[in-house]
């Protein structure tokens, strides 16, 4: 191990090295549940305020000064794997041939173009990531909007019998592909500090960075955030905002917000003791979640660094690599940093703002007639008259973006849908409106094509194609 240590600190910045060190030092050291649950309370009323009270102070004439004020920090790290894409996720086709990446370029333009602001975009780039969306930032050399980028770090896969690094040698190909990570994206605040980038942006007279995940295209800029936190008295200005949602039975794993010894604190599911799983999943316990958008001052994470006093529970992830080697990568979440900022905040932000693209499940309601698209930004229809998305969830074959997007001649008329269950081969006709509950089975070796102009509504449809009323 000291030979590979030896090396990790030669080719690897010291950086890279001394946070690796400090994380795995910390995992060998905590002992039991990172929670006692008999310690968690409620957060306190006005801990977590209503966006409505937030909207209500309404908007200043200069917000345009509050915006350059403003940074915003989209997390690019994660490959599109899951959706069956090579590279990063960032640069699949989301809508009207527009990545996640584009999206994010033409909302912050507009706003830039609006307001005459200079709000730059900062990429959070993984080794995995960096170098194809730096190729592709070439297109963006004419919009109005500076791009920076940096880099999180990289640490090595940790054998889970032994605790040692599982890498021969420093090399990324070959045996070495899959041993090394990007250590969550908690790894932010000490990344961005080493980059140097966070001092340049505060010596450009930025104050605050909005952070989300690329992939939530429902994390736009929002100007009365914004201006609630720069319009606080100084002494209690708020250093953290977390936008937080209600949860709905499909969100019962998502982190949520409590308090603990004194603070605001996030509370993930891995921390939960198993005896408490099942009531954390409680809608009515727990009943907002965290979005992981959010707003951080760039003062205090430099000091926070410097002060060494970012403090993140430990996330224990278990892989298993090629020839059945069990590891785990050791990683942190941005929002467990709530505690360690001074007057942190959770909004209750509409479900629109929380939009993520996880699978093509969810790429088929941003593709849909449900959303209307202006200037990068979704906005659900006006025509649709219940506030929620439905529920849809499309069985294995149409797991993979290439295959999903054969199985659509055109994307059905889904504004008054409520529920879509899709299993087996099946495949969609143009202009097929689907309405209220409809569920597709093909039994294994049948195949289903929805006709051309099809209208099912509360409907049924089998594996020999019996079209049942639901």
């Amino acid at each position: 191990i000291s030979v590979l240590i030896c090396e990790f600190i030669l080719i690897v910045s010291k950086k890279d090295f001394e946070g690796f060190r400090k994380l795995f030092h910390r995992f060998l050291q905590v002992k039991g549940p990172s929670v006692e649950w008999s310690k968690i309370n409620r957060p306190p009323e006005d801990s977590i305020q209503p966006y409505d009270k937030i909207k209500a102070k309404g908007l200043p004439d200069n917000i345009a000064d509050s915006l350059n004020k403003l940074v915003v920090v989209k997390l690019n790290g994660g490959l599109g794997t899951s959706m069956g894409c090579k590279g990063p996720k960032s640069l699949i086709s989301v809508r009207n041939e527009n990545t996640f990446l584009d999206l994010t370029v033409k909302q912050i333009e507009h706003l830039n173009k609006t307001y005459n602001a200079d709000v730059p975009l900062v990429l959070m780039n993984s080794f995995n990531t960096d170098e194809d969306t730096k190729k592709i930032l070439q297109k963006y050399t004419h919009h109005r909007v500076k791009i920076h980028t940096f880099n999180q770090s990289r640490y090595p896969r940790i054998n889970k019998e032994s605790l040692l690094p599982v890498a021969k040698d420093m090399a990324m190909t070959g045996e070495n592909a899959d041993v090394w990570y990007p250590p969550g994206h908690g790894d932010i605040y000490a990344s961005f500090y080493n980059s140097g980038l966070l001092e340049q942006l505060i010596a450009e007279g930025k104050e605050y960075i909005f952070v989300s995940n690329i992939d939530n295209l429902g994390a736009t800029v929002d100007l009365y955030i914004l201006n609630h936190l720069v319009s606080q008295p100084n002494g209690k200005r708020c250093e953290f905002i977390m936008e937080v949602t209600d949860k709905t039975r499909a969100d019962v794993k998502g982190g949520t917000l409590i308090q603990y010894d004194g603070k605001l604190r996030l509370l993930e599911i891995a921390q939960v003791p198993k005896a408490h799983v099942d009531e954390f999943k409680s809608v009515s316990k727990f009943k907002i979640f965290n979005t992981n958008n959010l707003w951080i001052s760039l003062s205090a994470i430099k000091r926070l660094q410097e002060q060494n006093a970012m403090d993140m529970e430990i996330i224990v992830n278990p892989k298993t690599l090629d020839g059945d080697l069990n590891v785990i990568q050791l990683e942190t979440a941005v929002g467990a940093a709530i505690k360690c900022f001074d007057n942190a905040l959770g909004i209750n932000v509409p479900r629109s703002r929380f939009l993520p693209v996880k699978t093509t499940s969810d790429l088929l309601l941003v593709m849909s007639n449900l959303y209307s698209l202006e200037a990068g930004s979704l906005t659900m229809s006006e025509r649709r008259e219940f506030p929620t998305t439905p529920h849809v969830k499309l069985g294995s074959s149409f797991t993979k973006v290439q295959e999903y997007l054969t199985r659509f001649e055109s994307i059905p008329d889904m504004l008054e849908l409520d529920h879509l269950t899709v299993s087996g081969d099946v495949t969609f006709g143009k202009h097929v409106s689907l309405k209220g509950t409809v569920i597709i089975i093909a039994n294994h070796g049948d195949r289903i094509d929805i006709p051309a102009g099809s209208m099912l509504e509360n409907k049924i449809v089998s594996g020999n194609l019996r079209i049942l009323d639901h």
